[in-house]
């Protein structure tokens, strides 16, 4: 048998593809929902990447008070890092949106798209990864975080207990998972 070629597709996923199976049970109103959803993930991603793009080639965009204008533009003024990979081990690291560390002040934004309330959890993660990447003590450097949805900015500065408690964390579940791995 002669199988057709469809090299456009290598890599790629379809919405209704055979591994993620479970569309065969949706309803017609799961399935509009789902890829409603899926839609909105999609341009969330662009969103971020046409994000990135400005911050890299240091393109203001217009003053506004929408979530993607003022992220951008923040992130410049404060000469942010983009797509930043920090690194505790291979069982826990993460890619921050934007970072900077300049005369003792770490700075981590992110940009959220959707709809649903964001958390600032995943932001006190990145401080606390970099805290351990880096070896600086969460009291001993000021850390402000900041999420740009809904055309809102939430800012939080967190505690240095707070950082602590995570970086215990991931030390522990850390050696707990190198132990699991050694026992197969």
């Amino acid at each position: 048998m002669n199988f057709n070629n469809h090299f456009r597709l290598e890599g790629q996923h379809a919405f209704l593809s055979a591994s993620k199976h479970h569309w065969i049970n949706y309803s017609e109103e799961k399935l509009i929902d789902r890829f409603t959803t899926f839609q909105a993930s999609q341009r969330g991603t662009e969103l971020h990447d046409l994000a990135r793009r400005c911050i890299d080639l240091g393109v203001k965009l217009p003053r506004t008070n929408k979530s993607l204008n003022l992220y951008v533009n923040d992130a410049i003024g404060f000469k942010m890092q983009t797509e930043q990979i920090l690194y505790y081990s291979d069982n826990c690291f993460g890619t921050t949106d934007t970072i900077s560390f300049r005369k003792n002040v770490l700075r981590i934004h992110d940009l959220k798209t959707g709809q649903s309330p964001a958390s600032m959890n995943q932001l006190l993660v990145y401080a606390a990864l970099f805290c351990l990447e880096y070896n600086f003590k969460p009291t001993e450097i000021e850390i402000e975080l900041r999420l740009y949805q809904s055309d809102e900015v939430l800012i939080h500065v967190p505690e240095p207990d707070e950082i602590i408690l995570i970086m215990n964390k991931i030390i522990s579940f850390d050696k707990t998972i190198e132990e699991l791995k050694l026992r197969g």
